[in-house]
C-alpha cells in the first residue's frame, strides 16, 4: 500500500531516516565513499523539508520511501529509497508509477550517481533520458535525468 507520510512528525521522520540510512548506505558502497552526502541528513531535516514523501507499506512496515517536489510545471524527485530487506520486489516502480499520475507537471527530474546503473536502469525504464553529467564539490559524478 502506498501512502502519503506525515513526515513533520518526529515518529514518521524517524522511520524514513531509517529508511533512508540502509538504503543509502548500499548506494555508498556501491560508490565507494564513506562521505555519501545523503547519509548527513538527519531525521530533524526530514521533518523539516519542505517536500512531499510517499511510503511504500508491506504488513504494516515501511519499505521504501519517494520524496518530490512539484511546482507544476517540474516534478522532482529528491529521493527514491528501498529499505534493503525488500530489494528486488518491484517496489521503486510501484512508487514512481504512482507519484507521476498524481502530479501535475511538464516534466520531471532526478539525479543520482553515475556508477548507480541500477538507478539509472530503473528511471530508464520509466521513460527519463539522462540529459547532464557533472562532479559537484563532494566528488561523486551525477548525472541528472528527465521525463517529458
Amino acid at each position: 500500500m502506498i501512502k502519503e507520510l506525515a513526515h513533520a512528525s518526529k515518529t514518521v521522520a524517524a522511520q524514513i531516516y531509517v529508511v533512508f540510512q540502509r538504503s543509502y548506505q548500499i548506494e555508498a558502497d556501491l560508490i565507494g565513499t564513506s562521505e555519501f552526502p545523503p547519509l548527513l541528513r538527519s531525521s530533524d531535516d526530514i521533518a523539516n523539508a519542505e517536500s512531499t514523501f510517499y511510503g511504500f507499506f508491506e504488513q504494516d512496515s515501511l519499505a521504501a520511501v519517494v520524496e518530490i517536489t512539484c511546482d507544476g510545471k517540474q516534478l522532482s524527485i529528491e529521493s527514491l529509497t528501498v529499505d534493503p530487506g525488500h530489494f528486488r520486489k518491484g517496489i521503486a516502480s510501484k512508487l514512481i508509477d504512482y507519484v507521476l499520475p498524481h502530479s501535475d507537471f511538464s516534466h520531471a527530474v532526478v539525479e543520482t550517481a553515475a556508477v548507480n546503473q541500477p538507478a539509472i536502469a530503473l528511471y530508464e525504464k520509466h521513460g527519463f533520458v539522462v540529459f547532464k553529467k557533472w562532479t559537484p564539490d563532494h566528488g561523486i559524478e551525477k548525472v541528472a535525468l528527465q521525463r517529458e
